[in-house]
């Protein structure tokens, strides 16, 4: 019995060649759960057979858990694969959507063969999985293909075990399966086939938007070389200066204007295919100052699907490939949904047949101490599981409300879904409940308990509150935690950093700067940031002046450093307590230093502030410099009083200090405080969490001090650091608790 992911990558037909090879008898068939075979023969050809099955699997597949037993001979006549069997709970592996292989490439752009720039063409090493599945075992009919017939040609492959092909769910060619049309901004047909691929890169080239329909739903292309187009794309779009993703016509076009390291180029070329950020060159600035604002990096990707290449292969140059929504919206699925939700974005939209059972957005990785870090997990790589070191009850995870995630754990797994977003539209929730129904969907399990932040208004936490289901709350810095831990196979204690804009804490005020002492089941508030008033509540994230004027009113310092015509209702806010409640965010202080300094008095979008803060420092940050500071210990707290750091930064901001000196002081005093603390609580394993770890100098040089000093510190690779790995944490806390429990209530 094999569970992993092994389906849909060919590797029953491997094991029916290994086997057939080997003059082995038995069988192979897929399950709910993974693979079972069944093999009989001499004993050294079984021997040989259970060495090769794990040492030359096919390349996508992943073995999870391997189990052999020995049984009594059947006299099987040969070795067939068989139906698949649905006979129990259903946990095994749904692989993610993969990139086109180069066997399906080659094929695409060979005039000689039969799927000469069919935009279709896949195989069992790539092509749409989690995208077309409706539900477990991954066969065609329990697909989006199931209403696409195979023709002859692709039936005789389907059913070939040495075909590589072979129970390939969305085979197809260009005479039995989907096909693109280019549509009008009202809709009508313009043209199909590959006449509209044609065209498509004719409406791109005149400096026009084409909605792309994609695998996991619609993109908005405009060609990245013209800086009108783009223009009009942030004007359509209401996105003034979020940076924006570019799709490459092939490696070669990334590296003319972007660095690319070994490691880089291995993530770009995966079968995840994600969207890398990349350092720019110094001959990117022309385009990437309307593509990517003020930014260091630039995120470059690779086509993924066959679709891409051919439109890329025919364009010779980059575009930019943007989520096919509006700002704060989920991307959409459906062509005539698209229609009305694109309207006055798109001028042409570039369509196909086959349904998209769930959005799956573009995933955004980079390197993190040398390390792949997902900064936000979606195609290529969800719902592949965090795979945990015991069973336990099953949970369903409501995640949080910013950057939300939903996550199912059953057994020692937690599926945790694609990227669904913030959770503040209608179309939104709309996105955020199609992905609770489809995971449900999938792994029909018998749920325990569900889990949910604590914050009562969070859309999430009012979903699973209206459950009848026993439900479980878990603070949000534990779960931020638990999450880095559970992908760490950590079991505590460990102290756990979280550092990021907000969440509510046990005590009901709003944390971000925490120290915890976590297991997987509690934790212990060790440390925190010196609170201040967020003035306005929820408004303060969208203006950064907001935390700064807080700071300098809790050092009784003049406000007018900050500009506003405003200042005063502020002042008056708090000396009164309208709407100023007490935090400990860290992304708030983040957001006042860049107030204080004049780099960014307002958000257009999350976290702008912070970023053009770290971005202040240059491509390579030098030197040791940091602020006075102080740590008080308060009812056995550790606090950081940021009173004398914010009083020497405004002196070298009257002094005229060049604005990335101020930057790297500030960085390196966050630093070395959080390094003392750590040695004055003790523990050895530190777990990095948060969305102020998405600051890579921060991050990094954090990592080495720790190092330094002798910690073993950890950070997120497989989940992001931010909200989107909370549902994990949730899960995980959740199952531990009731462990617990049921463990007492045995004694």
């Amino acid at each position: 019995q094999i569970q992993g992911a092994v389906q849909g990558v060919g590797f029953r037909p491997f094991v029916y060649r290994l086997a057939t090879e080997l003059g082995l008898g038995g069988f192979v068939s897929n399950t709910n759960q993974g693979v079972v075979i069944e093999v009989e023969g001499e004993r050294q050809e079984l021997e040989s057979f259970l060495k090769r099955l794990k040492k030359e699997t096919p390349v996508q597949a992943l073995i999870q858990e391997f189990t052999s037993l020995v049984g009594r001979v059947h006299g099987y006549k040969g070795f067939e694969i068989r139906p698949s069997q649905d006979n129990s709970e259903k946990i095994a592996f749904v692989l993610p959507d993969l990139a086109t292989c180069p066997d399906c490439l080659k094929e695409i752009f060979d005039p000689f063969n039969r799927r000469y720039l069919y935009p279709f063409t896949n195989c069992t090493c790539c092509g749409p999985r989690y995208s077309i599945l409706e539900q477990l075992p991954y066969d065609r009919p329990n697909t989006s293909m199931k209403s696409f017939v195979m023709c002859p040609r692709c039936e005789r492959e389907y059913d070939d075990p040495h075909d590589r092909r072979f129970h390939a769910q969305p085979n197809a060619c260009g005479q039995c399966g989907p096909h693109v049309e280019l549509w009008d901004a009202k809709g009508s047909l313009v043209t199909l086939h590959h006449q509209a691929i044609e065209e498509a890169v004719g409406v791109i080239k005149k400096g026009q938007i084409l909605a792309f329909k994609g695998i996991g739903g619609f993109q908005l292309l405009v060609d990245a070389f013209n800086g009108d187009a783009v223009e009009l794309l942030r004007q359509r779009k209401h996105r003034e200066e979020k940076p924006f993703a570019l799709m490459f016509p092939s490696l070669e076009s990334i590296k003319e204007v972007c660095e690319v390291s070994i490691k880089e180029e291995k993530l770009l070329t995966s079968p995840a295919s994600p969207i890398v950020l990349l350092n720019k060159k110094g001959n990117a600035r022309a385009m990437a100052q309307v593509v990517s604002p003020d930014n260091p990096y630039l995120g470059g990707m690779l086509p993924y699907s066959s679709l891409h290449h051919i439109l890329m292969r025919q364009l010779h140059s980059p575009v930019v490939a943007t989520s096919g929504n509006l700002s704060d919206e989920p991307i959409c699925i459906d062509e005539y949904e698209a229609l009305h939700r694109l309207r006055g974005i798109a001028d042409f939209f570039l369509v196909h047949n086959r349904p998209i059972v769930r959005h799956v957005d573009d995933s955004i990785a980079w390197l993190m101490k040398g390390e792949s870090s997902i900064l936000r997990r979606a195609r290529g790589f969800a719902p592949l599981p965090i795979v945990l070191d015991q069973e336990g009850p099953s949970v369903l995870a409501y995640g949080g409300h910013l950057k939300n995630t939903v996550a199912l754990k059953i057994k020692d797994r937690v599926f945790v879904s694609q990227h669904i977003g913030d959770l503040q539209t209608k179309e939104s929730f709309k996105a955020y409940a199609h992905t609770l129904n489809s995971l449900k969907n999938i792994y029909p399990s018998p749920l325990d308990f569900l889990a949910c932040d604590l914050h009562h208004d969070y859309i999430s936490s009012q979903q699973a509150l209206a459950s009848s289901q026993d439900l479980i709350q878990v603070q949000h810095h534990h779960a931020h935690i638990v999450s880095c831990m559970a992908e760490h196979h950590l079991q505590g204690p460990v102290l756990g950093l979280c550092w990021d804009g907000t969440g509510l804490g046990s005590d009901g005020t709003i944390w971000g700067g925490e120290f915890l002492i976590c297991t997987l089941k509690d934790f212990k508030r060790v440390g925190h940031i010196r609170p201040f008033r967020l003035i306005g509540g929820n408004l303060a994230i969208r203006e950064p002046r907001r935390s700064a004027i807080s700071l300098l009113k809790e050092l009784s310092l003049e406000t007018d450093i900050i500009q506003g015509y405003d200042l005063k209702i502020m002042s008056q806010m708090i000396d009164k307590g309208i709407n100023c409640p007490l935090t400990t965010s860290m992304g708030r202080l983040f957001d006042a230093v860049a107030a204080l300094t004049g780099l960014c008095y307002r958000n257009n979008f999350e976290a702008q502030a912070a970023m053009k803060l770290e971005f202040a420092l240059g491509a390579r940050p030098y030197g040791k410099g940091s602020y006075p500071w102080e740590i008080a210990v308060i009812e056995g707290k550790y606090i950081f009083n940021w009173e004398s750091m914010i009083k020497l930064l405004l002196k070298d901001i009257k002094k005229k200090i060049h604005v990335r000196k101020i930057s790297l002081k500030f960085h390196n005093t966050l630093i070395e405080m959080a390094v003392e603390i750590a040695r004055r609580v003790g523990h050895a394993q530190v777990a990095l969490s948060g969305g102020c770890f998405q600051n890579k100098y921060l991050t990094e040089t954090l990592i080495e001090r720790l190092v330094q000093e002798g910690f073993d510190p950890f950070w997120h690779q497989q989940i992001p650091p931010h909200d989107g790995g909370i549902s994990l944490g949730q899960a995980v806390v959740a199952a531990n608790v009731m462990l617990q429990k049921e463990s007492q209530i045995c004694v």
